[in-house]
């Protein structure tokens, strides 16, 4: 848990540095294509001397594809069509992805990790349900794809490295190079494709992104699939909604915008509960 708790501490500031800095600033394809990119160049010596079979290496790409690649392009059309509040509370649904998913994947269905994740959205919406703009529905739909890519990628991580083909597999740090580079893969080619010539023009911006491509992106996803691996699939989709209460308390911290605070702490109360529940039971799924 010491993992997700951590890198939940170091994302809450990412949405607010994107919503602030970067939306409609510069090209969200340029930002993406820059966090991967950054990311990549963090773990290619680790990847340069792990050899694994081919068969996993291309598994891992795929997952990196998804769960970073294809999640960058939805995540930052969101800012364009949402505030950061709005964002974040659109993303109360990832955990019954998580729970739904990993279920699937091992033929099976925790009815107490449902139920958690049932009770995380209810204290998400507790926190921030205010009136939306005309858009909303297009950004929910924006969202919620890149919820379910962040979610699938969570899942299949964590089901990988819980059947590899040997009895240790190796370690997370020697593989997660190929987790970017299949993130490379979806990054690039959008890029060239639908980038615009919208690129950072203040030390300001290309600072943030340099923060968010190492430090976010590269530290933070290795960290938390890290963490994945090291709890049961009810905890990982309950804290995944611990990133809300972070993300708006730092951008009412911080960037002083309107937030109910008297809701904020009640809805991260009933976050812990759920949390609390499916903990009761420390047997790793």
């Amino acid at each position: 848990m010491a993992f997700l708790w951590a890198i939940t501490l170091l994302w809450a500031f990412s949405f607010s540095l994107i919503g602030v800095y970067l939306a409609g600033q510069v090209d969200s394809y340029f930002a993406v294509l820059s966090r991967v990119a950054l990311a990549a160049l963090v773990f290619l010596p680790f990847l340069l001397r792990q050899k694994i079979a081919p068969t996993l290496a291309i598994q891992l790409m795929g997952i990196g594809a998804i769960q970073l690649g294809l999640m960058y392009l939805f995540y930052y059309q969101s800012f364009l069509l949402l505030s950061v509040p709005e964002v974040l509370i659109f993303t109360i649904f990832t955990p019954v992805y998580i729970t739904l998913l990993h279920d699937l994947l091992e033929g099976r269905f925790h009815g107490r990790y449902l139920l958690s994740a049932l009770l995380a959205i209810a204290g998400a919406a507790i926190m921030r349900w205010n009136s939306l703009n005309d858009d909303f529905w297009f950004g929910f739909l924006v969202v919620q794809g890149a919820n379910l890519c962040f979610a699938s990628g969570q899942v299949l991580y964590k089901y990988r490295l819980a059947h590899w083909p040997v009895a240790t597999p190796p370690a997370h740090h020697t593989l997660f190079g190929w987790f970017y580079l299949g993130a490379l893969l979806i990054a690039l080619p959008a890029w060239l494709l639908l980038g615009q010539p919208q690129y950072p023009t203040t030390s300001l911006q290309w600072s943030i992104l340099l923060w968010l491509g190492v430090v976010a992106s590269g530290l933070g996803y290795y960290l938390w699939n890290r963490g994945a691996t090291k709890v049961n699939s009810g905890q990982l989709a309950i804290m995944n909604n611990a990133l809300i209460p972070a993300g708006l308390l730092v951008n009412l911290l911080i960037w002083n915008r309107d937030t109910d605070v008297l809701r904020l702490a009640l809805g991260a109360g009933l976050m812990l509960v759920a949390l609390w529940l499916v903990s009761r039971h420390q047997q790793k799924h």
